[in-house]
């Protein structure tokens, strides 16, 4: 995931090493999308491309495949889940079943530059991500009349789903669930590098291996296989892309205080891609009704990880009894670890080489 890498590039001092680090990266960049790796032997459908249940054309950013998992029985609600930087439709895999379950149908989309959109491997802009997920929204709650329509979004998606929640002109939904969101207020020089590097190569792409760091987004392996084998994933990145994504997360930390209406924001304890005193920082500026879940040993990839059962089981649970308690107690422990985040609340400076080491 390119989060992690600008997790890094947000700690390097502009004024001396901006030139060299540009250097590097750019030098061992690629100008072509790396192509899918064969699947082991004993797991060939970790490979399988499952085909879109439904194409929709969005005004100024084309046709998004979407993929639709029903909710067995009545239809108690209907979630648009945005799925993160870099994946696709098939990121709700594992909670869909879930969900569907308990009456819950789940619509996820490919947003405009990932997945098997036109502009794969590109960054079609905030705009037409919103104008993406604004449209879907509308045409869902025509098409579900008087079922409750929820907006979940997973770090860049729970980026998108904040800014979309604190437009005027939003559309109507019950609530936003918001999934370790990539909240960053990163600095100007995070952001100015970027922004150079797009400017000096857009048509170079990143594939992670350029720089000494390593993070785990989850723990279950099997999960993160699907995830890197799945042909719609993407597996690098162009500067472009990386340098909108930065400004979507930066937009999306400023834009935190005005979300309206109901929101669920979960965090992971062991999340190595958003830092805990920016997730902290993006907590405390969010409205007072936001409700928190903290979930100590849940991972960026929180659907993804051991603990996702308890995930779904909170969102299951908020959506059907909005004021109750959360079954994992996540509600409770994000109390006290909002507490224990007061005084750090920015990123502290990190050198690449300490990375592994860093656990919120």
């Amino acid at each position: 995931m390119m989060i992690r890498r600008i997790a890094v590039l947000s700690n390097f001092r502009l004024s001396r090493l901006l030139y060299p680090v540009i250097f590097v990266l750019l030098a061992a960049c690629a100008t072509r999308e790396s192509p899918p790796p064969a699947a082991p032997a004993r797991h060939p459908a970790l490979t399988r491309l499952i085909p879109a249940d439904r194409w929709v054309e969005i005004p100024g950013a084309g046709r998004v495949p979407l993929r639709i998992w029903p909710a067995h029985g009545p239809e108690r609600a209907v979630i648009l889940a945005l799925h993160g930087f870099n994946d696709s439709r098939d990121a709700w895999e594992r909670p869909a079943p879930v969900l569907n379950d308990v009456g819950m149908t789940l619509i996820a989309p490919d947003l405009p530059g990932f997945g098997q959109t036109a502009q794969r491997g590109g960054w079609a802009g905030t705009e037409a991500l919103l104008r993406t997920a604004t449209t879907l929204a509308t045409i869902i709650g025509r098409e579900h009349p008087g079922v409750p329509l929820y907006i979940m979004g997973e770090s860049m998606g729970g980026a998108l789903a904040t800014v979309l929640a604190a437009q005027p002109d939003a559309p109507p939904v019950a609530g936003y669930i918001l999934l370790a969101p990539a909240l960053w207020d990163m600095d100007t020089g995070a952001r100015t590098l970027t922004h150079l590097m797009a400017a000096l190569a857009p048509h170079w792409r990143l594939s992670g291996h350029e720089l000494p760091v390593h993070v785990t987004a989850a723990d279950d392996m099997l999960a993160l296989a699907r995830l890197y084998y799945d042909p719609l994933t993407l597996r690098d990145t162009s500067t472009v892309a990386l340098a909108g994504l930065t400004d979507l997360m930066h937009q999306a930390a400023r834009d935190a205080p005005a979300m309206h209406g109901q929101v669920l924001v979960v965090y992971g304890g062991r999340d190595q891609i958003i830092p805990a005193p920016a997730m902290a920082a993006a907590w405390q500026r969010m409205p007072p009704a936001t409700r928190r879940d903290y979930i100590p040993n849940g991972y960026h990839l929180l659907l993804r990880s051991r603990d996702s059962a308890q995930v779904t089981a909170d969102i299951t649970a908020w959506i059907s009894q909005r004021d109750g308690f959360l079954p994992s107690g996540g509600d409770m422990a994000a109390a006290a670890w909002e507490t224990d985040q007061k005084g750090h609340a920015t990123p502290l400076p990190i050198l690449p080489g300490w990375m592994d080491w860093f656990s919120p």
